[in-house]
């Protein structure tokens, strides 16, 4: 996949085939639907997309940002108010890929440019996401190097949107013919502290030996570190998980963490392509490819000290 070769699209847009130098047309309303506000990865997204509007129109460019609580019939009415509002740009992080594609149909009938970010969404002009099916072949390597390629590992899972499913195909093919074995793999940790806590709560009733947990994120990897210690598990070595995160940066450089590994994202940076990318399309100016992977590097204690965490400008 070829990476996209940012553009600036703040300068006038040569447009048409005469080479007439024509005006670009003006950015000055977008929205965006993530999936929970209450996640610092989410709010990295929308500060992302808000703060490069805002540089290529202007502080009078109209922002406006929802939470849809993974929740499809909550989204597709965000996106109908984007439609009413005539905003030129929705930044959307999908809640089902597939069931929202006919409001995405509608939001381009429209004239409006729809740029996916994170996962996947059917109908979407471009989509901007870490390379996922690496950030869980990274984190679940550093599980196999530290049990040597055996032992039991249970995955903490999340919501069935592209890029947690990548997450879990990355890590189980890395695991693959080793002698490690996947206890449990389809337990839903709603992406969150609490559900990783409650979600890994019952795993250790119910497995009692796991030498590791893969949890598809940072959110739901702390949850499921607190679950572990309120039990006194010991026979747990490390949490393996994708974000690279605040909260996880921290654990991994503590002694006594779990934390092992988190794979870094940089959700501002995916936001801020997103919107670019928008404007570009708006102006008759798409990317050399649909989809844009940005990579994501495993942080560990031998690295994270010159880890630069998430980009916010």
């Amino acid at each position: 996949m070829k990476k996209y070769a940012l553009h600036s699209c703040i300068a006038a847009l040569v447009l048409g085939s005469s080479g007439a130098a024509l005006a670009a047309k003006p950015l000055k309303a977008i929205g965006i639907s993530v999936s929970d506000l209450a996640n610092p990865y989410f709010v990295a997204i929308s500060k992302g997309a808000a703060d490069t509007a805002k540089k290529i129109g202007g502080a009078g460019v109209k922002v406006t940002t929802v939470s849809n609580k993974y929740d499809l019939n909550t989204q597709v009415g965000q996106i109908e108010n984007f439609i009413a509002s005539k905003v030129d740009i929705i930044i959307l992080n999908a809640s089902d890929p597939r069931g929202v594609g006919p409001a995405l149909k509608k939001a381009r009938d429209a004239g409006i440019v729809v740029v996916a970010v994170d996962v996947d969404a059917e109908g979407a002009d471009a989509t901007v996401m870490s390379d996922n099916v690496m950030a869980g072949a990274e984190s679940c390597k550093v599980i196999a190097n530290r049990l040597g390629g055996k032992g039991n590992v249970v995955i903490v899972n999340g919501p069935p949107v592209t890029a947690v499913l990548d997450r879990v195909a990355g890590c189980k093919k890395v695991f693959a013919g080793t002698g490690i074995k996947v206890l449990s793999d389809n337990q839903d940790a709603k992406g969150s502290r609490d559900g990783g806590m409650e979600v890994m709560a019952n795993l250790l009733t119910s497995y009692p030996k796991i030498n590791a947990v893969f949890a598809i994120n940072d959110p739901s990897a702390i949850g499921a570190e607190l679950a572990i210690r309120q039990a006194g598990r010991k026979d747990i070595a490390l949490i393996a998980s994708v974000d690279g995160a605040p909260d996880a940066e921290a654990a991994i450089k503590a002694k006594d963490s779990l934390f092992a590994v988190s794979t870094a994202q940089n959700p501002y940076k995916m936001a801020s392509m997103a919107v670019e990318i928008g404007y570009g399309i708006m102006n008759g100016k798409r990317p050399e490819t649909a989809k844009v992977l940005i990579p994501t590097p495993a942080i560990t204690k031998d690295n994270v000290a010159t880890y630069k965490g998430w980009t916010m400008n």
